[in-house]
Order: C-alpha cells, then structure tokens, then sequence
C-alpha cells in the first residue's frame, strides 16, 4: 500500500474507489467500508484507496487510539487498499463541506466512487452530512454509497465500544469488533531487569506511549511473533506492586515468553492479545509472583496448542 503523508494529488490514472474515514482499530465496520470500496474498484478499472488523517503525537480525537500507525496501515492493505491519502488533521479541518469535496475528493484522489458509514461527517466543524455528500459528490459525477454499520450483540461496531471492552478487560468482544486480535507493535525497549535476576522469568517490555490507549491492568494470554514465528506468551500490565511499591510507579507492559531466548531490544515484534486471565496484584514473595507467571505462561501454552 502507498502512504500518502500530504493533501496531494495520488497515483491512480484511472481514478480511485475511495473509503472515508478515521479508521481507529480498523474494526470490522471499517473493514466493510474498505472491502466495498475495493470490490467497486475491481469491477470498474479503478484504484481501492482510503482517506484517513494523523494526528499529532500523544493527541487523540475522541479516546486514547487503539492501533499504531504501522498496525493500522497493515490492516487497511490487507483488506485490499491500495493507496492511503494520510495528511494531517490540521491540513484540512478548516475546509468547508464543498472544498472538502473539490480538494480532497476530486484533486488529491480523482474520485469516481466514495464509501463509509451513514455518520460520516466532513467539513469544518464536521458540518457535512452524508446527504449533503451526495448532493456535493453529485455534482462531480462521483458515486456515493452508504455501507450498513457493522453489528456485534446487538448494537452498532464503534471504536468506543471497542475501547470499553478492552479498558474492562473484554478482551474476546474486543477481537470479535476488531475481526482480528487487539495488537500492539511498540519497540522492545529495557527495564529493570527483575524477570531475569530475580524471578528467572526474562520479560519483553512494551510500554506504551502517550496517546495511546492502555487495556485493563492485569495477566493476559497472549502470543508475539518474533523472527517470523508466532510464539506463546502472558503478558503484564501494571504498576508491578511487588516489585515496586511507590504510588507513582509507571505502568509497564511486560512479556514473558518461555520458549524464546534472544535478544530484541530496540525490535518492534507484534504482541497479540487474546484472553485477560486476572487482575494486577501484591504478592508476599518474589516465589509467588514468579509461580504466577509461569502458570499464566503455561495457560497460554495449552490455549494455543488446543487451538
């Protein structure tokens, strides 16, 4: 997939079958919006591509955002798009409904279809509505179709929702609204060194960055791929109170991984998260916390091989 970081115009002499939206998690609503647009673009010679934004580093748009950058285009391209027109927020958040439209729309994109949701706004103070995209589109020649909103339980898939579950630890609602495994790609990066010299369980931290949102604290089962081999791991996040009593202490993301043994410090491996298993707690001995780990691990050995 091409990544576009600017409003300028792509690559696609024949014109584009574009999606339209911020895409946080590209759950499976987006994931919709994408496949109908890379369908149209099979069908009539045209290019599948997807407008999205970026935001500043550490700022969020309505919660702490659930994919890194990297994650969030990977999914995009795996469900077929090609090109990504990027540019950030503040390049075109003062642009009204119709120059939204002429811009973006047909400059940068040479649309000739665009698809999202029936909430999609646009436009300064996100004024414009689906009906008035199809009155300004219209008048373009650009098709405009509305892609039903995706449901789970019963209600609407939301980046909201998806967020909830993963702050209350729902993990399995979670992956179900995304269509894939909540993940994380942060770079590996050093600790204090506790797993190793004094519980003999080595750990992988992860730590997240500002902006970002941060699951429930807690043991989970997880799996992370490192040197092209998916391996079992628990992973924990928290402020470690046994280890680490002050009321203040950051919060850490920190993996085991039992049947792994190398150095990746400063790698970025992609940690998978399927079950939370219990909550963060303070255990009277190191012996405890390190028979807690190895228990979590061996549950996430049996989870995966049943699988």
């Amino acid at each position: 997939m091409q990544t576009y970081a600017t409003l300028t115009p792509v690559d696609a002499p024949k014109g584009c079958a574009v999606a339209l939206g911020y895409f946080d998690g590209v759950h499976c609503g987006h994931r919709a919006v994408m496949a109908a647009a890379v369908q149209y673009a099979a069908a009539h010679g045209c290019t599948p591509a997807a407008f999205t934004f970026a935001l500043p580093e550490g700022q969020t748009l309505k919660g702490g955002r659930i994919l890194s950058a990297a994650q969030k285009h990977a999914r995009m391209a795996d469900v077929g798009v090609e090109i990504c027109l990027e540019p950030p927020f503040e390049a075109f958040r003062a642009l009204s409904p119709e120059q939204f439209v002429q811009q973006v729309l047909v400059q940068c994109l040479h649309a000739r279809a665009v698809f999202c949701g029936d909430n999609f706004t646009f436009g300064a103070r996100a004024i414009g509505n689906v009906t008035l995209l199809r009155a300004l589109c219209a008048k373009h020649g650009i098709t405009v179709e509305i892609v039903p909103m995706a449901q789970y339980g019963g209600q609407v898939v939301s980046s909201t929702r998806i967020r909830a579950a993963l702050e209350e630890g729902r993990v399995e609602d979670a992956n179900a609204m995304l269509d894939a495994p909540y993940a994380i790609d942060w770079a590996v990066t050093h600790g204090k060194g506790v797993g190793s010299t004094k519980l003999g369980t080595p750990t992988m931290n992860q730590n997240y960055p500002a902006g970002t949102l941060q699951p429930c604290c807690g043991v989970y089962i997880t799996r992370i791929r490192l040197g092209g081999r998916w391996y079992p791991a628990a992973t924990g996040i928290g402020r470690r109170p046994t280890v680490d009593s002050a009321a203040d202490a950051v919060v850490t993301c920190e993996s085991y991984v039992p049947d792994f043994c190398g150095d990746v410090y400063g790698e970025a491996p992609v940690l998978e998260f399927y079950k939370y298993l219990c909550p963060v707690r303070k255990f009277n001995s190191m012996d405890e916390l390190a028979a807690l780990i190895r228990h979590a691990a061996a549950e996430s050995q049996a989870y995966f091989a049943a699988k």
